[in-house]
């Protein structure tokens, strides 16, 4: 007899496009379905009009690059074991609607997710990204409305995190959580080179992988100097971690 899978670690992921879950939160993904646990991301966008530019240059339409980004984006969130939805609102820019933000909520009553990842609310170089994240806050707050109209219970308090731009510094992104991703950073890897639209990203994300597992192994214990391949990703909590315990 087949036991059912908790709900407790029921994983969403908003993405203003279709690359961004892959780069920043990969190893978060692969992580979760490596331990059985549904993982679902949302891209809001294809990415197809801002972060396309080599199929633009070759000279490919508008339908035919969302084609390709979305056939990208496929090919990664299988590689990490997780479902994935397009929204095709539109980039550069993404805009805010009522509408969206009502299509995200449903995402949430549906879903029921215990832990949110999504984009920072401060990003000077790409103001698509604080949309998807004013947008997932929002969704998040209307889903836990009981008189919101929309199928489905009441949305919890699954906590937020938001994970880690590509110019952390101009963002003010200062990580209070480092997740070790090292026994899946493989996959992660596999998933980055499924998007050949931007390749220049591959070899970043392994960089920044590494240097924030030697962030994380400097704050898991001592100092020793150590060779170690530890590889992380770093993220910020939005809301308050509730708990009986100190740890």
């Amino acid at each position: 007899m087949g036991t059912e899978t908790s709900s407790a670690g029921r994983l969403l992921v908003i993405s203003a496009h279709a690359g961004d879950f892959v780069w920043r939160a990969a190893g978060a993904i692969a992580l979760a379905a490596e331990r059985g646990d549904p993982a679902k991301v949302v891209c809001l966008s294809f990415g197809e009009r801002g972060e396309s530019a080599r199929a633009w240059r070759e000279g490919r339409t508008l339908k035919e690059i969302k084609g390709i980004r979305r056939a990208e984006a496929e090919a990664a969130a299988a590689e990490l074991g997780a479902e994935i939805d397009f929204l095709d609102a539109g980039d550069y820019p993404l805009q805010e609607t009522p509408e969206l933000v009502d299509r995200l909520v449903r995402v949430y009553r549906e879903f029921t997710p215990a832990v949110v990842l999504t984009h920072t609310l401060t990003d000077p170089y790409n103001g698509d990204h604080p949309a998807a994240a004013r947008m997932a806050l929002q969704a998040r707050v209307l889903a836990q409305a009981i008189g919101y109209d929309a199928p489905g219970e009441p949305l919890g308090a699954p906590p937020v995190f938001f994970f880690e731009p590509h110019q952390p510094e101009q963002c003010d992104f200062k990580p209070d959580v480092l997740l070790d991703i090292t026994p899946v950073f493989e996959r992660k890897r596999k998933a980055m080179e499924c998007l050949p639209a931007q390749q220049h990203m591959w070899d970043y994300y392994t960089d920044l992988a590494k240097r924030r597992g030697v962030q994380l192994k400097r704050n898991a214990g001592p100092n020793l100097g150590l060779a170690h391949d530890t590889l992380a990703e770093a993220y910020v909590r939005v809301y308050p971690q509730t708990t009986a315990v100190l740890a």
